[in-house]
C-alpha cells in the first residue's frame, strides 16, 4: 500500500496500534515476569499527518551485517517519512548469543533482534517475544498485509518454527541451515535422482558411490521425518520422540529402517562418519553426496578447491525411498534465523513494522545478495539470483520437506548408535523383531530424565 493511501487509515491504525501496544496480557507462559510494561502510545501512529511523531527504536544485527542492514534501516526511516520521524539506533549481536543476551535483561535488550531458531523455545517461555497475532491490524494498516499474507510467503517450515502454541512470534528471515543433495549431472541424470534406488543403481553403474551420514540423529531423521514421525520437547527439557511406533502417516519406524537398511547394503551406497563429509568428497569416489553449503566450494569448486570435486555439480531435493511399494519422499533438518519483536519495547507496533521490513521479499534477497543467506521466503528463493547458486537452489528444492529439530540433548547419542549399526548393517531387514528391540531402546535413551 502506498503511504498517500495511508492517510485514510490512519485513525483505524491509532488503534490497532494502541491496542498492541498494551501489549503481555495475551502472551502465555511469561513465568514470573510482569506483563511487558509499555508507553501511553505503544508506539501509535499519529491521527493525522500533522501529528507525526518522533519514533526511537534500538535493533540488534550481526555484526558482519551492519552495513547491510543499516541499508534496509535508512530505507525503512524513508518508506515512513510522512507519518513518523524515526529514528533506529543499530547495534551488534550474533544471532549465536541473542538469546543469552536477551534473557540477561529482557527489557533492556533491543525492540528489534535477530536469533538462530533453536533459541525460540527459550526466548518464548521468558515472555523475550510478542506475540504477532496481536500486531495483525497494524500490519495491516500500515504495511498493507496481513500476518496471514507473512506466513504465506515464507516456506512452510519456517513459519512453524517461528509458531508457538499456535501463533507467530517471530518473522522468518533466513532458511539456508539445512542439507540437500549435490550430485554430479555428468554421472547422473535428473531421473536417477529421483529415488534412492534410482541414484544407487545409476551411481553403481559407473563405479561411482552416493554418500550421507546416518551414524548422526541430525542426518538419519531425515528418514523417519519424511515418513511423518516427529521429536519435541516436553516442558522439563526431556525429548519426545515416536520413532518406535507408527506415524500418522501411517508407517511404522520399523519399515523406515528396514528401507534404510535396503540403502545402506547396497553397494553403491558410502556410509560417511560424522565430520567426516568433506574428506569423502575430495576422495573422488562419490557422485552425489548428503551435505550442506558448508561443502559447496569442495563440490563445485572454489579459491580453496581449484579442482571441483564433481565435474559437473548440481543440487536438489534428497531422493525418495520405498515402503510397501510407496514412494517416500525423504525429509531434512533445517534451521532458519529469526527476527523478534521485543514483548518489553515501549514502541511495539513501529518495532513490528520494522522486523517486518527487514525480512520482507526485497530484503530476503538484498540478504542473499550481500551475505549468500537463503531466503525463507518463497518468491525471493525461486528468484533468478538465488535458483542460480547451487547451494540456495538446493535448499529451496528441499525446504517444502524440511523440518525444524527441536530435541533435547538425550537425543544424540541413541540416534547416532542406532544409526552406526543400520550403516554397519548390524540389523537385518528380515528381523522386525531385532529392528522393534532397537528402536525402542533408542527411544528410552533419548527420552532418559535429564540428570
Amino acid at each position: 500500500m502506498k503511504m498517500k493511501k495511508l492517510v485514510a487509515l490512519l485513525l483505524t491504525a491509532t488503534m490497532a496500534f494502541s491496542l498492541a501496544g498494551c501489549g503481555g496480557s495475551d502472551t502465555p507462559n511469561q513465568g514470573s515476569q510482569s506483563a511487558p510494561a509499555q508507553e501511553s502510545t505503544g508506539g501509535a501512529a499519529p491521527a493525522t499527518p500533522a501529528e507525526k511523531q518522533d519514533v526511537s527504536l534500538r535493533m540488534w544485527g550481526a555484526e558482519e551485517d551492519q552495513a547491510m542492514l543499516q541499508g534496509m534501516i535508512d530505507s525503512f526511516v524513508a518508506n515512513y517519512a510522512d507519518v513518523a520521524n524515526i529514528t533506529v539506533e543499530l547495534g551488534v549481536e550474533s544471532e549465536a548469543d541473542a538469546k543469552d543476551d536477551v534473557l540477561t535483561d529482557i527489557e533492556a535488550a533491543a525492540d528489534v533482534y535477530a536469533f538462530a531458531s533453536d533459541q525460540i523455545t527459550d526466548l518464548y517461555k521468558a515472555g523475550a517475544l510478542q506475540n504477532l497475532e496481536e500486531m495483525d491490524g497494524a500490519l495491516q494498516a500500515y504495511a498493507g498485509k496481513s500476518l496471514a499474507d507473512v506466513k504465506a510467503a515464507n516456506i512452510a517450515s519456517a513459519v512453524e518454527g517461528a509458531t508457538m502454541d499456535g501463533k507467530l512470534y517471530a518473522f522468518p528471515m533466513t532458511g539456508d541451515n539445512g542439507f540437500f543433495m549435490f550430485y554430479d549431472a555428468s554421472v547422473l541424470t535428473a531421473d536417477d535422482v529421483k529415488t534412492w534406488k534410482g541414484i544407487l543403481d545409476a551411481a553403481q553403474a559407473a563405479g561411482k558411490k552416493v554418500g550421507m551420514t546416518f551414524a548422526s540423529g541430525w542426518y538419519n531423521a531425515a528418514f523417519f521425518y519424511g515418513a511423518g514421525f516427529t521429536t519435541g520437547l516436553n516442558e522439563d527439557g526431556t525429548t519426545v520422540i515416536d520413532w518406535n511406533g507408527t506415524s500418522p502417516d501411517g508407517y511404522t519406524g520399523v519399515q523406515v529402517t528396514q528401507a534404510m537398511l535396503e540403502i545402506a547394503s547396497h553397494p553403491a551406497f558410502m556410509a560417511i562418519p560424522d565430520g567426516q563429509i568433506s574428506p569423502a568428497i575430495a576422495s573422488g569416489d562419490l557422485c552425489a553426496v548428503i551435505s550442506g553449503n558448508w561443502d559447496q566450494g569442495a563440490v563445485a569448486g572454489d579459491e580453496d578447491h581449484p579442482t571441483p570435486a564433481f565435474a559437473q555439480a548440481a543440487s536438489g531435493k534428497l531422493p525418495a525411498y520405498e515402503i510397501n511399494g510407496k514412494e517416500v519422499q525423504t525429509g531434512s533438518v533445517i534451521g532458519f534465523k529469526f527476527v523478534a519483536v521485543n514483548a518489553y519495547s515501549k514502541n511495539v507496533g513501529w518495532a513490528t513494522l520494522l522486523a517486518d521490513w527487514i525480512t520482507n521479499e526485497e530484503n530476503q534477497i538484498t540478504r542473499f545478495n550481500v551475505r549468500a543467506a537463503g531466503p525463507s521466503n518463497i518468491n525471493a528463493g525461486a528468484s533468478d539470483a538465488v535458483q542460480a547458486n547451487l547451494s540456495a537452489a538446493g535448499i529451496a528444492a528441499q525446504a517444502p520437506y524440511a523440518s525444524t529439530q527441536v530435541v533435547g540433548g538425550k537425543f544424540w547419542d541413541p540416534t547416532a548408535t542406532f544409526g552406526q549399526m543400520v550403516a554397519e548393517g548390524k540389523l537385518s531387514k528380515d528381523d522386525e523383531a531385532g529392528i522393534q528391540a532397537a528402536l525402542d531402546e533408542l527411544v528410552t535413551g533419548v527420552t532418559a530424565p535429564i540428570e
